[in-house]
């Protein structure tokens, strides 16, 4: 049994099943990246990246020995407590490589203030051994700093996210 999709290409049940498989995968990555960040599993964390991959957002680490450290690290520049929340995802697939994005909402701790950063994740992944993988996980920062600072597009209350600012 074949079916038009999208593209206008014909595709096969089995491929329409392995598309909305790969599609629930990757959601599940980002699920996965959130707990484990929240969580301060590092390695869990850093297992969902290839071997080269790459974290651009805060500060650019390459390869998983320097994503664990930049990544445990956090409390130390100062972000003792966050919870991630990604919404509105849009995965576009290609074979086994994907362009992911979706919104970012965190409320953290920062220096000891509550605070909130909001931002766009672009991300890259691959399909690595059936596992979909990060090879980039890119984020900006629409805003990042103390609630009792109020927040709009532009403000941020440290220099690293707004090195990572989303760009108009």
């Amino acid at each position: 049994m074949t079916t038009s999709a999208d593209s206008g290409s014909e595709t096969t049940l089995a491929e329409r099943i392995t598309r909305l498989e790969d599609l629930e995968a990757i959601r599940l990555l980002d699920a996965r990246y959130c707990r484990h960040l929240d969580d301060g599993n590092w390695d869990a964390l850093t297992d969902l990246f290839t071997d080269d991959g790459e974290f651009d957002g805060l500060a650019r680490p390459c390869g998983r020995a320097e994503l664990r450290e930049f990544f445990a690290g956090l409390a130390a520049g100062g972000l003792t407590a966050f919870w991630h929340f990604i919404t509105n995802l849009e995965i576009e697939l290609d074979g086994d490589r994907a362009t992911v994005r979706s919104f970012l909402w965190q409320p953290c701790v920062a220096d000891g203030a509550a605070s909130v950063a909001a931002g766009r994740y672009a991300d890259e992944v691959v399909k690595v051994d059936g596992r979909w993988l990060y090879k980039v996980k890119r984020v900006r920062f629409h805003f990042f700093g103390p609630l009792e600072s109020g927040w709009d597009e532009g403000r941020f209350a440290f220099d690293s996210a707004r090195k990572a600012a989303v760009r108009r």
